[in-house]
Formats: C-alpha cells, sequence, structure tokens
C-alpha cells in the first residue's frame, strides 16, 4: 500500500502539471488530428470502402505513435525544472514508483486524445466495424501501453542527451515493432472481419505477452536510469 501510495503521488502531481498547462493533451491532439485529416482527404473513403478498412487500423496507430512521441520528451522536461529530478533521485520513494506514475500519466493523455480522435476518425473514414467492435476496448490499452511504457523509459534514458527529440524516436520505434504489428493486425481485423475471432485473440496475446515483459524490464533497469551521470 505504501507502495502503490507512492505512484498515485507522482501520477497525481503530474496529472495537476497538465491540467494547469494542457501542453501534452493539446501537442497529441494537434498533431493526431493533423495526421487524420491528411489521410482522410488523401483517400476517399466512400469510394474505396475495403481498402479504407485495410489502411484505417495503421493509419490510427500511427497517429498515435507519433502524437504520443511529442509529449514523452516534453513529461521528463518538467521534471529538470528547478532540480525536480535532481530531488527525485534523492526521495526516499522506491524510482519505480515514479516511473509507473509517469507512464501511467502519459497512458492517460494518450487515451484522452484516443477518445476526442475516436468519433472523428470514424467520420473521416467512413468507418463501420464488421467484426466484434467490444475487441477494441482491449487491443486500444494494450496497444497504448506498450508505446507509452517503452516511451516514458527511453525518454528517460536520452533526458540527457543533446539531441533527446531525435533520440527517443531512433529507440522507440524499432522496439515497438512487434507491437505495432500486433496492435494494427488486431484492430485491422476487426474493422474488415478478415479474421477470425481465434487470430484476432492471438495477435492481442502477443501484445499482452510484450507489455508485461517490457514493464517489467523497464521497472528493473528505471533506477539504473534515473541514477546515470
Amino acid at each position: 500500500m505504501k507502495y502503490l501510495r507512492h505512484v498515485w503521488d507522482h501520477l497525481r502531481k503530474d496529472l495537476r502539471l497538465e491540467w494547469r498547462s494542457r501542453d501534452s493533451i493539446n501537442g497529441m491532439l494537434f498533431f493526431a488530428l493533423l495526421v487524420v485529416v491528411v489521410f482522410g482527404l488523401a483517400f476517399d473513403p466512400t469510394s474505396y470502402p475495403t481498402m479504407t478498412r485495410q489502411i484505417s487500423g495503421g493509419i490510427l496507430w500511427v497517429a498515435l505513435l507519433f502524437a504520443s512521441i511529442t509529449a514523452l520528451n516534453q513529461s521528463w522536461a518538467r521534471e529538470q525544472r528547478n532540480n525536480v529530478l535532481e530531488a527525485q533521485r534523492m526521495a526516499p520513494s522506491p524510482a519505480s514508483a515514479l516511473f509507473l506514475g509517469k507512464a501511467l500519466a502519459n497512458m492517460l493523455f494518450v487515451l484522452v486524445v484516443e477518445a476526442v480522435l475516436a468519433p472523428i476518425f470514424i467520420v473521416f473514414f467512413n468507418l463501420h466495424a464488421l467484426g466484434n467492435v467490444w475487441l477494441l476496448a482491449l487491443i486500444l490499452p494494450l496497444g497504448t501501453w506498450a508505446l507509452v511504457v517503452n516511451g516514458t523509459f527511453f525518454a528517460a534514458l536520452g533526458l540527457r542527451a543533446r539531441n533527446r527529440e531525435l533520440l527517443l524516436p531512433l529507440l522507440l520505434l524499432p522496439i515497438s515493432l512487434p507491437a505495432l504489428l500486433a496492435m494494427v493486425q488486431a484492430t485491422t481485423g476487426v474493422l474488415t472481419a478478415d479474421l477470425d475471432p481465434i487470430q484476432i485473440s492471438t495477435w492481442i496475446k502477443q501484445l499482452l505477452g510484450y507489455d508485461i515483459i517490457f514493464t517489467t524490464v523497464c521497472i528493473l533497469l528505471f533506477e539504473t536510469v534515473l541514477n546515470a551521470e
């Protein structure tokens, strides 16, 4: 319970800062909407509904991936102001509590963007899911966590680098390829009904396994990253 209280304190602090500034959510939302609008104008959903369903899953996750990258670096940049990160290093609370609180806050920010983006995405691409829509309630959170947990870790890893804005996508994109494949395949399978429920569940299980493995690795290594000079 004490550990969870530390996680909650870090999460509440990040939520309060974002509520005051709204920098991360506004930046992510603007970028994601821009991607959706550009692809919506490039393809005619009414003329090619089948093709639209096949590519919409990839477009959705690409928009969320690059939109989240814009906010991940900024979330750690806040900790450098007024030497807050140095105070975090000397605090008696576990370093992993800081990481989990930060990752959960970033996930909530991305989920807010997804909630706003979803109806706009449906309208622009004239989407009507042919599969089990309720599966998206599993795919979206699992996929979002896969992006956020690694992104939060690598953003902290490159915090002291000179070109940290460039370093994060260079590290995050290759590591996230297995998760991106599972996200896109599962989402496309739900939208097009080309995959049966067993195949979709296989992709979801792979995504869940990816989340468990990389969450564990990031938690175990974060203290080393935080205290590195």
